[in-house]
């Protein structure tokens, strides 16, 4: 039982480790470690005690993932359509906008929103990133630009 205690606590680290161990639920984190306190109460010559915590802590982390829905999947950047729609609208423009409209736009926003007149740096950043996508895909639509 000494030899399962010592597995636990490699296991312990190898999740701490690998980053695992952050991504446990509370129930998880309590099961594991009723197994190593019921391998170490085992292994200091208590078998009594320690093997139903390490028999019901396998028992609870077996049947665990079977009622568990599937994991969520990583979020996927927004197609292009969606980006370019997201930066019209934050900029108040139609779809059929010129350059011109564009930058009159942005210079309307970033004035009142600039850092130097207490709005904030991210906000600021996201007109920008707005403005610059916009007449991105202007030029590949217009087919002066790259693309």
């Amino acid at each position: 039982m000494g030899l399962l205690a010592l597995l636990l606590a490699g296991l312990a680290g190898w999740l701490i480790w690998t980053g695992r161990l952050q991504r446990m639920s509370a129930k998880d984190g309590m099961a594991w470690g009723a197994a190593l306190v019921g391998a170490v109460l085992a292994a200091k010559g208590k078998p009594m005690l320690g093997a139903p915590l390490v028999i019901g802590a396998a028992f609870f982390l077996a049947t665990q993932g079977r009622g568990r829905s599937k994991p969520r999947r990583k979020a996927v950047a927004p197609p292009e359509n969606t980006r370019i729609m997201e930066a019209r609208a934050l900029l108040g423009l139609p779809v059929d906008a010129d350059a011109q409209a564009i930058r009159a736009a942005h210079r309307r926003l970033i004035a009142s929103v600039h850092p130097d007149r207490g709005g904030t740096e991210a906000l600021a950043a996201q007109i920008n990133a707005a403005r610059d996508l916009l007449l991105a895909e202007l030029a590949v639509r217009d087919g002066t630009g790259p693309g």
